[in-house]
């Protein structure tokens, strides 16, 4: 019957299944930074209860969320128990309809007992995916063939993860009759002590975060105008990695890297970072320092790995023209040449002191007519396309302090390749400032190297 059964439902095996469902659901941990979301034991739980309880109990044990001891409001509460409710009572119907039985499986329900059960744990995930879909449609959080930032592989892995522990529930049921109470507690103990290692890993990766961040700032209170600067090329470069189908481990690296290649600008005055006019040659020698002078600086942070070259050499072109080892097309490393385009994109799309922002429109364009020269192709179109997808925040910077800036002239700009990060052939000139192919300065650069090398 679509409503039902009751039959098979022990009130004590009930109660007792439902208290440990609190206390599981009560330490829900995050599995993936910036993703808010979670997995927890109790789903284990869950499960256990549509063998022991069957569908009815196992309703009844989802609902009980709504008492888990966290900080939330009412109505989240109140969807998280409907939510368990309905995805455990439609596990338990899908697991009675394919021959499992309710109650504590013994030896003679082996093996036939594990197919209704897998069938019941891709039931439960399956409606449990499609609650949230809709919430978060409903929310306006998604829309269909909108831009959305929303990044749907973490939250597969979380689903992943939580299906990992729902075919637990199989082993606490089947030893439940044994030991009753104890039974979770065999079971989940060493999640429990893999769940603290795992919290304590991702408490230092938001520490290591964190101090990254801050080194950003120190950066960039050198230059009003490149406020959040860092955090962008972060993100723009993330938005590549991924887009190019690296695993999320190594999309984090590239992303430090992106936070911290303009660490090397702490060692470059403050005058030069903000100047309007144009450079002389030894201001701007100054500047290409940069780059290795970031790397000397974090070179003995352990944990950025691949992030170490994108800093050293994200001013590296691949007609060998950069800066500082002159490297030629594949010898630069790839997080080099993500941080390139990155960088260059946010620059484009930034407001200076000399100019107001490039449209992302007309910053797409530039890098594409760079491509193959001073960028990577391939890296240029993965950016378009997550650009396309997800859209692209550009900074709100207001009037500059003390100064003012030209109104942006398309008929003014410079030649498609202007946003050139050649070492060789720029010298300072004109005192009229391009756009720049990074962030270096973001002031009056030499205008009359090839191709623009105004690269700061």
């Amino acid at each position: 019957m679509l409503i039902g059964p009751y039959s098979g439902i022990d009130l004590q095996t009930l109660v007792l299944v439902a208290i440990l469902f609190v206390v599981a659901e009560s330490i829900s941990t995050a599995v993936l930074k910036g993703v808010r979301a979670g997995i927890s034991p109790s789903s284990a739980v869950s499960l256990a209860a549509v063998v022991l309880v069957g569908p009815v109990g196992a309703a009844v044990v989802g609902f009980a969320s709504c008492l888990t001891i966290r900080r939330m409001d009412l109505v989240k509460r109140a969807f998280n128990g409907a939510q368990f409710a309905l995805a455990a009572y439609a596990a338990g119907h899908v697991y009675l309809l394919l021959g499992g039985t309710v109650g504590e499986p013994g030896r003679e329900d082996f093996p036939a007992v594990v197919l209704p059960y897998v069938a019941a744990v891709l039931t439960h995930s399956l409606v449990n995916s499609v609650l949230i879909g809709t919430l978060m449609w409903a929310l306006g959080v998604v829309r269909p063939g909108s831009r959305s930032r929303l990044h749907w592989r973490p939250l597969v892995a979380v689903e992943l993860s939580s299906m990992g522990y729902q075919m637990l529930g199989l082993a606490i049921a089947a030893v439940w009759g044994g030991v009753g109470l104890v039974a979770p507690l065999l079971v989940l103990l060493p999640l429990f002590i893999a769940r603290w290692t795992f919290a304590q890993q991702l408490d230092e990766a938001r520490a290591h975060e964190a101090t990254l961040a801050t080194l950003c700032q120190a950066v960039e209170t050198k230059d009003y105008y490149t406020r959040g600067h860092c955090m962008r090329v972060a993100e723009g470069a993330a938005m590549i990695a991924r887009e190019l189908g690296m695993p999320a481990e190594r999309v984090q690296k590239i992303r430090y890297a992106g936070m911290l290649h303009d660490i090397g600008k702490l060692g470059v005055p403050t005058k030069v970072l903000q100047k309007t006019g144009k450079l002389t040659d030894d201001e701007y020698a100054a500047i290409k320092l940069h780059p290795t002078r970031g790397y000397e600086i974090v070179r003995e942070i352990s944990f950025l790995d691949e992030a170490l070259a994108g800093i050293r050499h994200h001013h590296e072109r691949l007609d060998g023209r950069g800066y500082p080892m002159g490297l030629v097309g594949m010898e630069i490393p790839e997080s080099a040449r993500i941080i390139s385009v990155a960088d260059v994109f946010d620059c484009l799309t930034s407001t200076r002191s000399y100019r107001q922002a490039w449209s992302a429109e007309d910053a797409i364009a530039e890098l594409r007519a760079c491509a193959g020269t001073q960028f990577d192709p391939r890296m240029v179109e993965a950016l378009v396309r997550a650009v396309e997808r997800e859209g692209w925040e550009t900074p709100d910077i207001a009037e500059p302090p003390g100064g003012c800036y030209t109104e942006a002239d398309p008929t003014n700009r410079t030649r498609p390749g202007s946003v050139d990060t050649a070492a060789g052939d720029e010298a300072p000139a004109s005192s009229a400032p391009v756009p720049e192919a990074e962030e270096a300065a973001d002031t009056a650069a030499p205008a009359d190297a090839v191709t623009g090398g105004s690269e700061r």
